[in-house]
């Protein structure tokens, strides 16, 4: 269980519970026995920079979220007419300076219920432990630290699978790996490094039998999802394309992505949030007229919530 931290409200005026803009576009019939044909999408609360990494705190029924910029973790619940401050700082505990991105990108719990977080300021993966210290799970490969760590995926192993674009690198920055790299780390601190070759691999998530690794690449130039089948011993195969988002209109591009208990891959990408079939075909899409970050279940698997640059979006799935 989750040591939280002292909760301060936010200062900033935010909304909670408004009607939103957002709409969502069916373009496969199976879509509606994912998300039902009166699902609303609720404007939960606004005011953020850059809203990310969404987690459910299952035993607090309560959402954790990063705000990068601000170098924050913020928490909403049930109630709640505004998020409140969480944890600050979230993930870059020098002085912030000639840093965008300092803060906590992807949250995730891990098997004893303990907060994952990547920080970008302070490149690393880290945990927050029961008495609410934070512990280095790993900040290097080879001698040489990591770019920025963005999101991550953990196994029923203890394997963390993570990314590491230059996203939160100070300005001018030269990075001491000259790639932006997928890997794991083990229970034990091993770190291997899985695939090289993506120019900007952001969102990272496993298939339900723990078989497929999904990559989405934040890449202007080749905007796609990369499925990596997995071998026996924790590592992958070759990479191949599992859905190209280069034909698809709107703002944003593959971010953080999740996948539901069947298969379908819920992904970040131009429009909003992308709704793919195991087979890589797009059933429809949460059009939010904004890039949007990342995504995550919560309550059990029955709400879907997104981070949404300035806002935290839910929308109620098929039970």
């Amino acid at each position: 269980m989750i040591s939280s931290p002292k909760l301060i409200v936010l200062a900033t005026s935010l909304v909670a519970l408004a009607p939103a803009a957002e709409t969502i576009e069916r373009l496969d019939p199976a879509l509606d026995a994912i998300i039902p044909p009166d699902t609303e999408i609720e404007t939960l609360c606004t005011g953020f920079q850059w809203a990310e990494g969404p987690v459910w705190l299952p035993e607090e029924k309560r959402l954790l979220f990063s705000d990068v910029p601000r170098n924050t973790i913020y928490t909403w619940k049930e109630g709640m007419t505004e998020a409140e401050v969480w944890m600050k700082p979230s993930g870059f505990t020098g002085p912030v300076s000639n840093r965008r991105e300092p803060g906590s990108n992807g949250l995730a719990l891990d098997a004893k219920g303990q907060l994952v977080l990547c920080e970008h300021g302070d490149r690393r993966v880290a945990v927050l432990t029961e008495d609410g210290g934070k512990m280095t799970i790993a900040d290097q490969y080879e001698g040489k630290r990591f770019n920025s760590p963005n999101d991550l995926a953990i196994h029923s192993s203890g394997a963390i699978y993570f990314t590491d674009p230059p996203y939160g690198l100070p300005k001018d920055a030269k990075p001491e790996l000259d790639f932006c790299g997928v890997f794991r780390v083990t229970p034990d601190g091993e770190v291997t490094l899985l695939d090289r070759s993506l120019d900007r691999p952001n969102g990272i998530a496993l298939s339900p039998d723990e078989k497929t690794l999904y990559v989405a690449q934040s890449h202007g130039p080749r905007p796609i999802i990369t499925a990596y089948p997995m071998k026996d011993d924790g590592t992958v195969g070759p990479g191949e394309v599992f859905f190209d988002c280069k034909p698809l209109d709107g703002p944003g591009a593959p971010d953080g992505l999740k996948v539901g208990p069947d298969g379908t891959v819920f992904s970040t990408g131009p429009g909003g949030l992308l709704i793919i079939s195991k087979e890589g075909k797009l059933l429809g899409r949460v059009l939010c007229g904004r890039a949007t970050a990342n995504v995550g279940f919560g309550n059990d698997g029955r709400w879907l919530f997104l981070t949404s640059k300035d806002r935290i979006l839910r929308l109620r799935l098929k039970e």
